[in-house]
């Protein structure tokens, strides 16, 4: 299993969890952004930038992920690709994105989408809280206790 995270729009307290799980789990985890980001000195972190443009991290992300490993990402119509790859997607609230659900929230977001289009304010997410973190650091636990198992 390889993590790869969708970095540019990817909080920094959710990069500090996945920086110290890798190391910990001895996991290769790939930051994908279009801009140069720091990381932490290690084996198993690193990143790769990609050129400035609409989806191009995405589209390198769908490119490199494999069946069994992770993708971190709020970007659902990302997370519907490399679902249907094999992979898993987690967003940084804890939400693991499957074949069961992502069919639907990808229905929701394209109908959330339309209402903005069409004028409708439809607000943001609300920020990301401390159960939030705690909910993604558990859910991610759990996929790297499972893994290779």
């Amino acid at each position: 299993m390889r993590i790869w995270v969708d970095a540019d729009a990817c909080p920094n307290v959710v990069k500090t969890i996945l920086f110290r799980a890798a190391e910990r789990a001895c996991v290769q985890l790939t930051l994908v952004a279009n801009q140069p980001l720091q990381t932490p000195p290690s084996p198993y972190i690193n990143s790769v930038q990609v050129s400035a443009g609409f989806d191009v991290a995405d589209d390198r992300i769908v490119e490199l992920a494999a069946a069994g490993d992770l993708v971190i990402t709020a970007d659902i119509p990302l997370a519907a690709a490399v679902v249907k790859k094999g992979a898993r997607a987690l967003n940084p609230r804890g939400e693991l994105y499957t074949e069961e659900n992502i069919g639907e929230r990808l229905a929701v977001r394209d109908f959330m989408d339309e209402l903005r289009g069409s004028g409708v304010v439809t607000g943001g997410p609300a920020a990301l809280g401390k159960s939030d973190r705690q909910a993604f650091a558990n859910q991610l636990d759990r996929l790297l206790a499972k893994r290779g198992g």
